[in-house]
């Protein structure tokens, strides 16, 4: 049985951000706009792609330092490569095909036999749970 002890330390930090969403037109989620200031995006609303920023935002938040960058695919080059998922490491996914530059990120929860389930933002439209199909993830990545 795993301890809080056990718990990368930055699951928490994302964990207490679930449900924080993307707004309407002419609004703009000041937490997402916080999480963009840990990227390249620095200034940019919550209309834009922050599953990166987010990622980027707890790992700060902790100390651990992530890409700067808000591009999903960046995590591909960062840390460590795992060559098995444990809870929290960084899954990168492609959205298209393998080699496109668009991607998704976000912390490894668990899986089953078709379904990667990762903790992330902008996972539709706001921080939450979501399930993907495992033939997506391109990488498992751990802090260096």
């Amino acid at each position: 049985m795993s301890t809080a002890a056990d718990l990368p330390a930055w699951m928490p930090v994302a964990m207490a951000e679930r449900g924080v969403k993307r707004l309407g037109p002419g609004e703009s989620h000041p937490r997402i706009v916080e999480y963009n200031g840990c990227t390249n995006l620095i200034g940019y609303d919550d209309k834009i792609s922050w599953c990166s920023s987010f990622i980027n935002w707890c790992f700060n938040r902790v100390g651990v330092t992530g890409t700067g960058s808000a591009l999903a695919r960046s995590w591909l080059d960062w840390g460590v490569a795992i060559d098995r998922p444990v809870y929290g490491c960084v899954a990168v996914l492609r959205r298209e095909e393998a080699d496109s530059w668009k991607g998704h990120v976000g912390f490894y929860l668990r899986h089953d036999a078709e379904f990667i389930y990762l903790f992330g933002g902008n996972q539709l439209d706001e921080v939450r749970e979501l399930a993907y199909p495992l033939d997506l993830v391109l990488a498992y990545r751990w802090p260096a």
